[in-house]
């Protein structure tokens, strides 16, 4: 994910917004050499917040005359940086192979605004998509969704908490649509806020974690409900759907355990999920290019019914064992 880390390089800038003026320029340039069609800034939440809104990812040639399937993706950052555009680059490839309709997804950051936001951000995103299914040539019925750390705690959170109506929030026009998803492909994210995020060398768990009290407000054992509400592992029932996690087993900064957790509920809810441990990878270790390809994969079966068996054996980290970027 070397185009996120570059992008939020970008966003520490005096002139972030003419660089991202630039930077969307750009992508629209490679877009179109991609021969993939690109709907920049989609307001959700019926307003015009910046990051209340989404990008679409189109290919101009389909593959099919059937409405496409949706990977939805959601960037990190700790909920409090990174931006939808880090994806652009995702986007267009999975738009160009003509199988996929891709969308990056935008919530507000905690600088804006706390959780339950972030939540109800995304819901209303995916209720955007299923509004405008029928005139994007999508299947409202086939949507994925992607995320790495913060993004991925907010995959998670998508995948459990599609029967919980206390999450769902009422932003945007599009609140009689659903905001449930159909596949989750979860890099790193964390899934129980009552355990830590990160340990000490001695495996004592640390709570002081700016990340996590930006998001609850205060650190967890502070903010128990909040904690409780936040963790994709509380919602975990047997509607949910498949899920596949990546996951470094020696990440420093969402530690192992939480990628064990959902697993393990997961699967005793009777819910189709797999586990794939990155080897003494750090929290980049889910940069590994494997991890696109199985996690596609498994997209492709759960939503385009293409029959395969999912590789789960563990992968070698690329980078240093320890190494969190």
């Amino acid at each position: 994910m070397k185009h996120l880390i570059a992008f939020l390089l970008l966003a520490a800038s005096p002139s972030f917004g003419q660089q991202l003026s630039a930077q969307k320029q750009i992508i629209l340039s490679n877009a179109g050499k991609s021969e993939v069609e690109v709907k920049l800034d989609q307001p959700y939440a019926g307003n015009e917040n910046p990051k209340q809104m989404v990008d679409v990812y189109l290919p101009k040639k389909r593959n099919s005359d059937k409405p496409l399937p949706v990977i939805a993706m959601i960037h990190g950052g700790g909920w409090v940086n990174g931006d939808r555009i880090g994806y652009a680059s995702l986007g267009i490839q999975l738009a160009r192979t003509g199988d996929y309709a891709a969308v990056g997804v935008g919530y507000r950051l905690t600088k804006e605004a706390r959780w339950p936001a972030q939540a109800h951000d995304c819901k209303a995103a995916i209720r955007w998509i299923r509004a405008h299914a029928k005139e994007l040539g999508l299947d409202a019925d086939k949507i994925a969704v992607w995320g790495s750390s913060a993004g991925g705690h907010l995959s998670s959170l998508l995948g459990t908490s599609g029967d919980v109506k206390e999450l769902e929030g009422d932003l945007g026009p599009n609140t009689s649509f659903s905001s449930r998803v159909q596949c989750v492909v979860n890099l790193c994210g964390p899934e129980d806020f009552t355990q830590a995020l990160m340990f000490d060398k001695e495996g004592q768990p640390i709570w002081k974690d700016d990340a996590v009290s930006g998001l609850l407000g205060g650190n967890a054992p502070d903010k128990p409900a909040e904690a409780k509400a936040a963790s994709p592992l509380t919602h975990v029932s047997k509607d949910d759907p498949p899920f596949i996690t990546f996951h470094g087993t020696k990440d420093q900064r969402v530690a192992f355990l939480h990628a064990e957790v959902i697993h393990a509920a997961l699967q005793k809810a009777g819910v189709n999920s797999l586990l794939v441990p990155i080897t003494d990878g750090g929290h980049g270790s889910v940069s590994h290019p494997e991890v696109k390809v199985r996690g596609q994969q498994f997209t492709d079966k759960i939503l385009r019914g293409i029959e395969s068996t999912i590789d789960t054996t563990p992968l070698e980290a690329l980078s240093e064992p320890t190494k969190n970027q």
